[in-house]
């Protein structure tokens, strides 16, 4: 039998020659020049969507959509951090107004990363309603005949045989068929095609890509997203006035908060105590007690970092822990106007704590007169003692728990009507308790010690009970399950795009002068590759051993003779060579 021999020499009037069999094997538009002088209005409208649905235009476009979001991660962002967009203001007086009117602050919302996200959603839509049309119209088509010459085509062999070309169209029919080809016979030969899957996981690729657009864009106009510090057995309702802070897409309502409630039962946080990575987090996690709607039935949940509650379309994060001390308040008379737990945030990673105790009502100075007190609060759970020179946390864990005080009196300007941090004290009609020696007044506390105040103005004691907070982010974002679908599906198409080949293989058997018939095969692939001839060698083995070959006749024509017993080799056809 013939070698199967491989050309990839394009020849004059190669494309004449093939005809309908060199036609595209891929549902890609061609691109056809615009004829310049009879372009109008319309021509020029129908020239810019051929560039716009053109598959460059789209890679450029998503191109653009990556690079515009570098900014969005480099640059703070108003719709994350407004603090840190106030700071950069503050110290880049010249890049800020430039920022602000290319609109880097707010990226994802500025006009030009939108108006690149609609275009490339209108061009991969452009791309892939035509090609489905196109390809639908393949599969129900047939695969095109054989071309006139097939020794012609990049991969080709042809040998003689004593059957019949009826018996050779059968049996390559057969064989094709078995090799899952679509094949039929047509004319004096047999077509087959084989490989749609990569056309289907091209257009499941760029579905997949607008399923991801849809996703992300639906996801950031119905989106949610707020934060809550909540103290070891105190609760919280998804409802907006229980948020600390809260931002949300431009079509949410609050109608589309998920209804649930929880309270936070305990914390765990355990530490490395020894070794390199000394006070690194081992466990951190909270135990919750969790209800759906209004009257829903409790139920346990055990909270961890990336290792979310959710609850319908929302989310339960855990980001951040502290520590509350619990604190009492008492006045000249030794009556209590405050006790309660006080979240202090954390400084550093050994949680060194700083925040502020407010006593708003309830307080009269020792001449009766109505006043708030204000402390200023340090609070270290592990002290190095006094000796390390320092006020600074030595471990994260409860080991060597002390709290510093300083103590003001006066009016907090709580009652002014501007919003005023809970962990900031206003000091400006604030008058500051002075020691003997005529110093802000202030005190280290060890748990369950007492802080008495100056001039008989009361006391305030740090109580033995330390509890813990934690912070939860509420994440409410539809669309994230679209999204993973859709990337998924996309890398699967992408992958068939990419490893699977269409490509056509003809078998023609006719009879020749000399009343043998004589077989060619020619295959013929998308794209050069190593893949189509080896195919085709193996599909021509297999039918040679079906249909075997005869040796052609002498040069005086009279056929050379073989015994019965004796295999034959095919003497290849033009250009072929033989085993």
């Amino acid at each position: 039998m013939s070698d199967t021999t491989t050309d990839n020499t394009p020849k004059a009037g190669d494309d004449q020659d093939l005809g309908a069999a060199g036609s595209q094997l891929s549902t890609a538009p061609r691109e056809e020049p615009p004829n310049l002088p009879a372009l109008g209005v319309v021509g020029w409208a129908r020239w810019f969507w051929r560039q716009l649905t053109s598959m460059r235009v789209a890679l450029l476009l998503l191109l653009l959509l990556s690079l515009g979001a570098i900014p969005g991660s480099l640059i703070p962002q108003t719709g994350i951090d407004e603090t840190k967009v106030a700071d950069f203001r503050e110290r880049h007086d010249v890049l800020a107004p430039i920022y602000d009117k290319l609109g880097l602050f707010n990226v994802y919302s500025s006009v030009w990363f939108s108006a690149i996200y609609i275009l490339l959603f209108i061009s991969l839509i452009g791309c892939i309603v035509p090609r489905t049309w196109q390809f639908v119209g393949q599969l129900r088509g047939r695969p095109p005949g054989a071309p006139r010459r097939l020794t012609r085509l990049p991969a080709h062999t042809t040998w003689r045989t004593a059957a019949t070309p009826e018996q050779v169209r059968g049996s390559a029919l057969a064989l094709l068929k078995k090799r899952r080809f679509r094949a039929h016979a047509v004319g004096d030969a047999v077509a087959a095609e084989k490989g749609y899957l990569r056309e289907v996981g091209n257009l499941l690729f760029h579905i997949a890509l607008i399923v991801m657009l849809i996703a992300f864009a639906w996801g950031q106009l119905f989106k949610s997203e707020g934060n809550k510090l909540i103290v070891e057995g105190d609760g919280f309702a998804n409802t907006l006035t229980q948020y600390d802070d809260f931002k949300s897409g431009n079509l949410f309502s609050n109608e589309d908060l998920e209804p649930f409630s929880f309270d936070v039962e305990e914390f765990t946080g355990t530490y490395e105590r020894t070794g390199p990575n000394k006070g690194t987090p081992r466990t951190y996690e909270t135990e919750l007690t969790y209800t759906e709607g209004a009257d829903g039935e409790e139920k346990k949940a055990l909270v961890k970092v990336n290792k979310p509650l959710q609850i319908g379309d929302a989310k339960v994060y855990l980001v951040s822990h502290g520590y509350a001390p619990v604190v009492t308040v008492r006045d000249g008379k030794g009556e209590v106007v405050y006790q309660d737990a006080v979240p202090l945030l954390p400084l550093d990673a050994n949680v060194t704590s700083s925040g502020v105790v407010k006593v708003l009502d309830g307080y009269r100075n020792p001449q009766g007169k109505k006043e708030q007190l204000g402390f200023n609060a340090f609070f270290v759970p592990t002290f190095g003692g006094s000796a390390s020179g320092t006020m600074l946390s030595q471990f994260p864990a409860l080991d060597y728990p002390v709290l510093a005080l300083s103590a003001y009196h006066g009016d907090l300007k709580a009652d002014s009507g501007i919003p005023q941090s809970v962990y900031q004290m206003d000091k400006t009609k604030m008058k500051e308790f002075k020691d003997a020696d005529g110093e802000l007044f202030k005190q280290l506390l060890m748990p369950g010690e007492t802080m008495t105040l100056p001039n008989g103005a009361g006391s305030v004691t740090f109580e033995k009970d330390i509890r813990e907070w934690a912070g939860y982010q509420i994440v409410q974002e539809p669309g994230g399950g679209w999204a993973l679908g859709g990337a998924v599906v996309a890398i699967a198409g992408l992958a068939g795009s990419l490893f699977i080949q269409r490509r056509r293989v003809w078998v023609r058997a006719v009879e020749g002068p000399d009343g043998v018939t004589v077989v060619e095969m020619a295959g013929l692939g998308r794209s050069e590759s190593a893949k189509v001839p080896e195919e085709l060698g193996e599909l021509a083995g297999l039918l040679y051993d079906e249909a075997p070959g005869v040796p052609d006749p002498d040069p005086d024509g009279t056929p050379a003779k073989t015994s019965a017993s004796s295999d034959s080799e095919a003497v290849p056809a033009e250009g072929a060579e033989q085993q």
